[in-house]
């Protein structure tokens, strides 16, 4: 049980640092008046966030129950939105409302789509090459159940 809370903790906090990465990024590596590209880098961290879930759906749902890891995953994302919208801002010297509530909601849905669409990416990958737990469940009881004699009914 402790490795599972670590686990979510390390995954919360590396979304984490990679948002702050982005701001940071932001902050010192474009002038105060370049929105676009400030706006790729945040598309670079809506895809690097993306790319991890993915990377991490892959790997934990070919060892674990979709249930297990998909509430290990929305524990993590939901911990790693809340440092990102609340905590991000306060980092770079703003504070998480200085761009108004419309900038504040949009953070928030966006983050979620990023994660959302990540892990589905590579939960539906690792389905359709049929390497996910489930599959891999249901084949061994195959295996299993053809490899048993059938017994003969005598009258």
């Amino acid at each position: 049980m402790d490795k599972r809370w670590r686990d979510i903790g390390v995954l919360a906090g590396a979304l984490f640092v990679v948002n702050v990465a982005a701001r940071l990024i932001i902050q010192f590596g474009t002038d105060d008046g370049d929105d676009a590209a400030a706006d790729r880098v945040s598309l670079g961290m809506f895809v690097l966030i993306g790319l991890i879930l993915a990377g991490l759906a892959f790997y934990w749902g070919r060892r674990r129950p979709l249930g297990d890891w998909a509430a290990d995953v929305a524990g993590a994302v939901l911990v790693a939105l809340l440092l990102t919208v609340l905590v991000g801002p306060l980092l770079v010297g703003d504070s998480p409302f200085a761009g108004g509530a419309g900038t504040f909601f949009a953070q928030i849905w966006l983050y979620l789509a990023a994660t959302g669409a990540g892990a589905l990416v590579g939960y539906l990958v690792l389905t359709m090459l049929g390497l996910d737990h489930r599959s891999q469940s249901l084949k061994r009881y195959a295996e299993l159940k053809a490899a048993k004699p059938r017994k003969v009914v005598r009258r």
